[in-house]
Protein backbone atom coordinates (compact mmCIF):
# COMPACT_ATOMS: atom_id res chain seq x y z
CA UNK A 1 0.00 0.00 0.00
CA UNK A 2 2.60 2.40 -0.18
CA UNK A 3 1.98 3.33 -3.67
CA UNK A 4 -1.21 4.46 -2.45
CA UNK A 5 -0.18 6.16 0.51
CA UNK A 6 2.05 8.02 -1.57
CA UNK A 7 -0.29 9.23 -4.22
CA UNK A 8 -2.79 10.36 -1.45
CA UNK A 9 -0.51 12.50 0.74
CA UNK A 10 1.04 14.39 -2.85
CA UNK A 11 -2.98 14.69 -3.31
CA UNK A 12 -3.35 16.18 0.20
CA UNK A 13 -0.39 18.90 -0.01
CA UNK A 14 -1.58 19.94 -3.90
CA UNK A 15 -4.83 20.85 -2.08
CA UNK A 16 -3.94 22.45 0.85
CA UNK A 17 -1.88 24.63 -0.92
CA UNK A 18 -5.18 26.56 -2.53
CA UNK A 19 -6.34 29.25 -0.36
CA UNK A 20 -9.30 30.70 -2.86
CA UNK A 21 -12.89 30.72 -1.75
CA UNK A 22 -15.79 28.32 -3.32
CA UNK A 23 -17.33 28.99 -6.20
CA UNK A 24 -19.78 27.34 -8.75
CA UNK A 25 -19.90 27.22 -12.40
CA UNK A 26 -21.74 25.18 -14.59
CA UNK A 27 -19.36 23.20 -16.93
CA UNK A 28 -19.29 19.47 -18.74
CA UNK A 29 -15.93 18.04 -17.10
CA UNK A 30 -17.42 18.85 -13.40
CA UNK A 31 -17.45 15.36 -12.84
CA UNK A 32 -14.59 12.62 -13.78
CA UNK A 33 -14.74 10.55 -16.68
CA UNK A 34 -17.91 7.90 -16.09
CA UNK A 35 -15.28 5.03 -15.49
CA UNK A 36 -14.42 6.48 -12.17
CA UNK A 37 -17.09 6.20 -9.35
CA UNK A 38 -17.86 8.16 -6.34
CA UNK A 39 -15.59 11.31 -8.09
CA UNK A 40 -17.64 13.90 -6.65
CA UNK A 41 -20.21 14.90 -4.18
CA UNK A 42 -23.38 17.29 -3.69
CA UNK A 43 -24.90 20.20 -1.87
CA UNK A 44 -27.06 19.68 0.72
CA UNK A 45 -30.57 18.54 -0.13
CA UNK A 46 -28.92 17.35 -3.90
CA UNK A 47 -30.42 14.18 -5.10
CA UNK A 48 -28.70 11.96 -8.36
CA UNK A 49 -29.67 9.41 -9.85
CA UNK A 50 -27.36 7.36 -12.11
CA UNK A 51 -27.25 4.35 -14.50
CA UNK A 52 -23.98 2.72 -16.34
CA UNK A 53 -24.05 -0.01 -19.03
CA UNK A 54 -20.35 -1.52 -18.35
CA UNK A 55 -19.22 -4.41 -21.32
CA UNK A 56 -15.97 -5.73 -20.92
CA UNK A 57 -14.17 -8.10 -23.20
CA UNK A 58 -11.15 -10.68 -22.40
CA UNK A 59 -9.41 -12.72 -25.48
CA UNK A 60 -6.44 -14.88 -25.36
CA UNK A 61 -4.24 -15.89 -22.28
CA UNK A 62 -1.43 -14.85 -20.38
CA UNK A 63 0.86 -15.86 -18.13
CA UNK A 64 2.55 -12.81 -16.54
CA UNK A 65 3.00 -11.05 -19.81
CA UNK A 66 3.91 -13.83 -21.95
CA UNK A 67 0.82 -14.90 -24.71
CA UNK A 68 0.22 -18.46 -24.50
CA UNK A 69 -1.72 -20.41 -26.74
CA UNK A 70 -4.76 -23.14 -25.70
CA UNK A 71 -2.76 -26.23 -26.83
CA UNK A 72 0.65 -24.73 -24.91
CA UNK A 73 -1.51 -24.67 -21.61
CA UNK A 74 -2.85 -28.02 -22.42
CA UNK A 75 0.54 -29.42 -22.28
CA UNK A 76 2.26 -27.41 -20.38
CA UNK A 77 0.17 -26.34 -17.65
CA UNK A 78 0.19 -28.15 -14.25
CA UNK A 79 -3.11 -28.86 -13.10
CA UNK A 80 -3.00 -28.56 -9.06
CA UNK A 81 -5.62 -30.92 -8.68
CA UNK A 82 -3.71 -33.49 -10.05
CA UNK A 83 -3.57 -36.64 -7.64
CA UNK A 84 -7.37 -36.58 -7.11
CA UNK A 85 -9.56 -39.02 -9.00
CA UNK A 86 -10.01 -38.41 -12.83
CA UNK A 87 -7.38 -35.13 -12.69
CA UNK A 88 -4.98 -35.17 -15.31
CA UNK A 89 -1.32 -33.51 -14.61
CA UNK A 90 -2.08 -30.56 -17.14
CA UNK A 91 -5.11 -28.19 -17.86
CA UNK A 92 -6.66 -29.87 -20.46
CA UNK A 93 -9.40 -26.94 -20.69
CA UNK A 94 -8.60 -23.44 -21.77
CA UNK A 95 -11.17 -20.68 -21.92
CA UNK A 96 -10.32 -18.41 -25.06
CA UNK A 97 -12.59 -15.89 -24.52
CA UNK A 98 -15.22 -13.70 -21.81
CA UNK A 99 -17.60 -11.35 -22.15
CA UNK A 100 -18.97 -9.25 -18.82
CA UNK A 101 -21.66 -6.86 -19.15
CA UNK A 102 -22.80 -5.37 -16.07
CA UNK A 103 -26.02 -2.78 -15.52
CA UNK A 104 -25.14 -0.20 -12.75
CA UNK A 105 -27.55 1.83 -10.51
CA UNK A 106 -26.91 4.39 -8.54
CA UNK A 107 -28.15 7.01 -5.94
CA UNK A 108 -26.65 9.87 -4.11
CA UNK A 109 -28.10 11.90 -1.99
CA UNK A 110 -26.32 14.82 0.57
CA UNK A 111 -27.89 15.41 4.10
CA UNK A 112 -25.37 18.38 4.36
CA UNK A 113 -23.10 19.95 2.62
CA UNK A 114 -20.13 17.96 3.87
CA UNK A 115 -21.49 14.53 3.79
CA UNK A 116 -22.88 12.95 0.63
CA UNK A 117 -24.17 9.03 0.57
CA UNK A 118 -24.59 6.87 -2.01
CA UNK A 119 -25.35 3.32 -2.69
CA UNK A 120 -25.23 1.33 -6.04
CA UNK A 121 -26.73 -1.57 -7.15
CA UNK A 122 -25.42 -3.98 -9.94
CA UNK A 123 -26.76 -6.87 -12.38
CA UNK A 124 -24.01 -8.45 -14.30
CA UNK A 125 -24.38 -11.25 -17.05
CA UNK A 126 -20.74 -13.49 -17.79
CA UNK A 127 -20.16 -15.90 -20.61
CA UNK A 128 -17.40 -17.56 -20.89
CA UNK A 129 -15.90 -19.90 -23.70
CA UNK A 130 -13.60 -23.08 -23.48
CA UNK A 131 -12.10 -25.74 -25.42
CA UNK A 132 -11.84 -28.92 -23.99
CA UNK A 133 -8.91 -31.37 -25.05
CA UNK A 134 -9.12 -35.47 -25.08
CA UNK A 135 -7.97 -37.19 -22.21
CA UNK A 136 -5.31 -36.76 -20.48
CA UNK A 137 -2.06 -35.40 -22.70
CA UNK A 138 -1.98 -34.43 -26.56
CA UNK A 139 -3.58 -31.70 -28.50
CA UNK A 140 -6.81 -33.15 -29.73
CA UNK A 141 -9.32 -30.94 -29.15
CA UNK A 142 -12.82 -33.00 -27.92
CA UNK A 143 -14.87 -29.95 -28.06
CA UNK A 144 -16.20 -26.93 -27.38
CA UNK A 145 -18.67 -25.38 -24.75
CA UNK A 146 -20.13 -21.90 -23.02
CA UNK A 147 -20.82 -21.22 -19.51
CA UNK A 148 -22.90 -18.25 -18.40
CA UNK A 149 -23.71 -16.36 -15.36
CA UNK A 150 -26.38 -13.70 -14.74
CA UNK A 151 -27.88 -12.38 -11.67
CA UNK A 152 -27.79 -9.47 -8.91
CA UNK A 153 -24.02 -8.22 -7.86
CA UNK A 154 -22.59 -7.43 -4.46
CA UNK A 155 -24.32 -3.79 -3.34
CA UNK A 156 -21.80 -0.81 -2.37
CA UNK A 157 -22.91 1.91 -0.04
CA UNK A 158 -20.19 4.24 0.98
CA UNK A 159 -19.71 8.09 2.34
CA UNK A 160 -18.08 10.52 0.69
CA UNK A 161 -17.13 13.36 3.00
CA UNK A 162 -15.91 16.65 1.49
CA UNK A 163 -12.51 17.96 2.61
CA UNK A 164 -12.11 20.76 1.42
CA UNK A 165 -12.82 22.92 -1.94
CA UNK A 166 -11.91 26.18 -3.17
CA UNK A 167 -13.09 27.90 -6.56
CA UNK A 168 -10.19 25.41 -8.34
CA UNK A 169 -10.08 22.63 -6.53
CA UNK A 170 -11.85 20.16 -3.96
CA UNK A 171 -11.02 17.01 -1.91
CA UNK A 172 -12.95 14.43 -0.40
CA UNK A 173 -12.76 10.95 1.07
CA UNK A 174 -14.56 7.53 0.34
CA UNK A 175 -15.64 5.59 3.31
CA UNK A 176 -18.27 2.58 2.15
CA UNK A 177 -18.97 -1.07 2.48
CA UNK A 178 -19.55 -3.93 -0.21
CA UNK A 179 -22.49 -6.12 1.17
CA UNK A 180 -22.64 -9.36 -0.41
CA UNK A 181 -26.11 -10.13 -2.40
CA UNK A 182 -24.26 -11.37 -5.16
CA UNK A 183 -24.49 -15.50 -5.68
CA UNK A 184 -21.03 -17.47 -5.17
CA UNK A 185 -22.74 -20.71 -6.41
CA UNK A 186 -23.61 -20.68 -9.64
CA UNK A 187 -23.01 -23.84 -11.87
CA UNK A 188 -23.16 -24.69 -15.37
CA UNK A 189 -22.90 -28.11 -17.66
CA UNK A 190 -19.15 -28.52 -18.84
CA UNK A 191 -17.59 -30.68 -20.76
CA UNK A 192 -14.82 -32.88 -19.74
CA UNK A 193 -11.55 -34.18 -21.01
CA UNK A 194 -13.62 -38.01 -20.56
CA UNK A 195 -16.70 -36.94 -23.09
CA UNK A 196 -18.94 -36.85 -20.21
CA UNK A 197 -20.88 -33.30 -19.64
CA UNK A 198 -21.31 -32.81 -15.87
CA UNK A 199 -23.38 -30.08 -14.43
CA UNK A 200 -20.50 -28.46 -11.74
CA UNK A 201 -20.05 -25.41 -9.30
CA UNK A 202 -18.63 -22.72 -12.15
CA UNK A 203 -15.00 -21.07 -11.34
CA UNK A 204 -14.03 -18.42 -9.22
CA UNK A 205 -14.35 -15.53 -12.08
CA UNK A 206 -17.80 -16.61 -13.19
CA UNK A 207 -19.24 -16.05 -9.63
CA UNK A 208 -21.38 -13.07 -9.26
CA UNK A 209 -19.88 -11.94 -5.28
CA UNK A 210 -17.31 -11.73 -3.34
CA UNK A 211 -19.21 -13.77 -0.22
CA UNK A 212 -17.67 -11.40 1.90
CA UNK A 213 -18.26 -7.66 3.84
CA UNK A 214 -15.40 -6.08 2.14
CA UNK A 215 -14.64 -2.24 2.71
CA UNK A 216 -14.26 0.33 0.44
CA UNK A 217 -11.73 3.77 0.85
CA UNK A 218 -10.52 5.79 -1.51
CA UNK A 219 -9.22 9.80 -1.68
CA UNK A 220 -10.33 11.99 -4.65
CA UNK A 221 -8.91 15.26 -5.78
CA UNK A 222 -9.91 17.66 -9.00
CA UNK A 223 -8.18 20.68 -9.85
CA UNK A 224 -10.08 23.37 -12.57
CA UNK A 225 -8.72 25.70 -14.85
CA UNK A 226 -10.89 27.91 -17.34
CA UNK A 227 -11.08 25.56 -20.66
CA UNK A 228 -9.71 22.08 -18.52
CA UNK A 229 -9.29 20.21 -15.69
CA UNK A 230 -7.73 17.37 -14.47
CA UNK A 231 -7.74 14.57 -11.22
CA UNK A 232 -6.33 11.50 -9.44
CA UNK A 233 -8.19 9.38 -7.15
CA UNK A 234 -7.01 6.21 -5.31
CA UNK A 235 -10.15 3.89 -4.59
CA UNK A 236 -9.36 0.26 -2.75
CA UNK A 237 -11.59 -2.43 -1.77
CA UNK A 238 -10.19 -4.50 1.45
CA UNK A 239 -11.94 -8.08 1.74
CA UNK A 240 -13.14 -9.28 4.92
CA UNK A 241 -13.34 -12.84 6.88
CA UNK A 242 -13.87 -15.80 4.48
CA UNK A 243 -17.19 -16.31 3.13
CA UNK A 244 -19.70 -19.86 3.34
CA UNK A 245 -17.82 -21.25 0.50
CA UNK A 246 -14.45 -21.16 2.50
CA UNK A 247 -12.04 -18.87 0.81
CA UNK A 248 -11.96 -14.70 0.16
CA UNK A 249 -11.26 -12.98 -3.05
CA UNK A 250 -7.78 -11.55 -3.19
CA UNK A 251 -8.24 -7.16 -2.23
CA UNK A 252 -8.18 -4.95 -4.93
CA UNK A 253 -6.52 -1.56 -5.65
CA UNK A 254 -7.08 1.30 -7.98
CA UNK A 255 -4.69 4.55 -8.88
CA UNK A 256 -5.96 6.72 -11.63
CA UNK A 257 -5.67 10.04 -13.29
CA UNK A 258 -7.50 12.02 -15.87
CA UNK A 259 -7.02 15.41 -17.72
CA UNK A 260 -10.56 17.04 -19.11
CA UNK A 261 -10.78 19.65 -21.86
CA UNK A 262 -13.67 21.93 -22.87
CA UNK A 263 -15.19 22.20 -26.41
CA UNK A 264 -18.01 24.29 -24.49
CA UNK A 265 -19.87 24.39 -21.55
CA UNK A 266 -22.09 21.34 -22.42
CA UNK A 267 -19.22 19.39 -24.32
CA UNK A 268 -15.39 18.10 -22.83
CA UNK A 269 -13.91 15.11 -23.60
CA UNK A 270 -11.23 13.40 -21.47
CA UNK A 271 -8.19 11.33 -21.15
CA UNK A 272 -7.27 8.67 -18.46
CA UNK A 273 -4.28 6.28 -17.16
CA UNK A 274 -5.49 3.49 -14.40
CA UNK A 275 -3.28 1.25 -12.47
CA UNK A 276 -5.21 -1.87 -10.76
CA UNK A 277 -3.52 -4.30 -8.51
CA UNK A 278 -5.79 -7.46 -8.17
CA UNK A 279 -4.52 -10.37 -5.22
CA UNK A 280 -5.13 -13.62 -5.08
CA UNK A 281 -7.71 -15.77 -3.37
CA UNK A 282 -6.75 -16.93 -0.13
CA UNK A 283 -8.53 -20.48 0.69
CA UNK A 284 -10.54 -22.96 -1.82
CA UNK A 285 -14.18 -23.74 -2.71
CA UNK A 286 -14.64 -27.87 -2.15
CA UNK A 287 -16.77 -27.56 -4.63
CA UNK A 288 -14.48 -26.07 -7.61
CA UNK A 289 -12.47 -28.25 -9.06
CA UNK A 290 -11.16 -29.14 -12.38
CA UNK A 291 -8.23 -29.16 -14.77
CA UNK A 292 -8.72 -25.38 -15.85
CA UNK A 293 -7.11 -22.21 -14.58
CA UNK A 294 -10.40 -20.53 -13.87
CA UNK A 295 -10.83 -23.24 -10.93
CA UNK A 296 -7.48 -22.24 -9.36
CA UNK A 297 -7.26 -19.84 -6.67
CA UNK A 298 -3.48 -18.87 -7.17
CA UNK A 299 -4.36 -18.10 -10.67
CA UNK A 300 -6.30 -14.73 -10.43
CA UNK A 301 -3.89 -12.16 -8.96
CA UNK A 302 -3.50 -9.68 -11.68
CA UNK A 303 -1.53 -6.19 -12.38
CA UNK A 304 -2.78 -3.75 -15.03
CA UNK A 305 -2.13 -0.64 -17.15
CA UNK A 306 -5.18 0.99 -18.84
CA UNK A 307 -5.63 4.20 -20.92
CA UNK A 308 -9.02 5.38 -21.43
CA UNK A 309 -10.85 8.23 -23.92
CA UNK A 310 -13.87 9.49 -22.97
CA UNK A 311 -16.60 12.18 -23.74
CA UNK A 312 -19.22 13.70 -21.91
CA UNK A 313 -22.56 16.21 -22.59
CA UNK A 314 -23.92 18.18 -19.56
CA UNK A 315 -27.29 20.40 -19.49
CA UNK A 316 -27.74 23.25 -17.17
CA UNK A 317 -30.71 21.25 -15.87
CA UNK A 318 -28.97 18.44 -14.55
CA UNK A 319 -28.46 15.83 -17.15
CA UNK A 320 -25.05 14.60 -18.27
CA UNK A 321 -24.37 11.71 -20.70
CA UNK A 322 -21.22 10.11 -20.62
CA UNK A 323 -18.94 7.45 -22.77
CA UNK A 324 -15.36 6.23 -22.18
CA UNK A 325 -13.70 3.12 -24.08
CA UNK A 326 -11.06 1.66 -22.20
CA UNK A 327 -7.91 -0.48 -23.45
CA UNK A 328 -5.01 -2.38 -21.40
CA UNK A 329 -1.26 -1.11 -22.14
CA UNK A 330 0.08 -3.09 -20.15
CA UNK A 331 -0.83 -6.70 -18.07
CA UNK A 332 1.02 -9.05 -16.06
CA UNK A 333 -1.85 -11.92 -15.02
CA UNK A 334 -0.90 -14.69 -12.31
CA UNK A 335 -1.84 -16.81 -15.06
CA UNK A 336 -2.74 -18.27 -17.29
CA UNK A 337 -5.40 -15.69 -17.62
CA UNK A 338 -7.77 -14.36 -19.98
CA UNK A 339 -6.87 -11.11 -20.73
CA UNK A 340 -8.40 -7.94 -21.23
CA UNK A 341 -9.21 -6.84 -24.45
CA UNK A 342 -11.28 -3.28 -24.20
CA UNK A 343 -14.51 -2.06 -22.12
CA UNK A 344 -16.78 0.34 -22.85
CA UNK A 345 -18.68 2.19 -20.25
CA UNK A 346 -21.82 4.32 -21.22
CA UNK A 347 -23.73 6.20 -18.24
CA UNK A 348 -26.24 8.93 -17.89
CA UNK A 349 -26.68 10.98 -14.55
CA UNK A 350 -29.43 13.37 -13.68
CA UNK A 351 -28.92 15.75 -10.31
CA UNK A 352 -31.84 17.51 -9.03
Amino acid sequence: MSTQIYVALCIVCSAAAITVNAQETFRADDHAPIGVMADHYHEAGEVMLSYRFMSMSMKGNQDESNELSPDQIATTVPNRFFGMPGQPPTLRIAPTDMTMDMHMLGVMFAPSDRITVMTMLNYIEKEMRHLTYQGGMGTTVLGGFTTKSSGIGDTSMAALIRLRETNTGRLHLTAGLSVPTGDIDQTATILAPTGMTPTMRMPYPMQLGSGTYDLIGGLTYSRFFDQSSWGAQWRSTIRTGTNDEGYTLGDEHRLTSWYSGLFSSQFSWSARVEYLERGNISGIDAMIMGPVQTADPARQGATRLDLALGINFATESGHRVALEYVIPAAQDLVGPQLEMDAQLTLGYQHTF
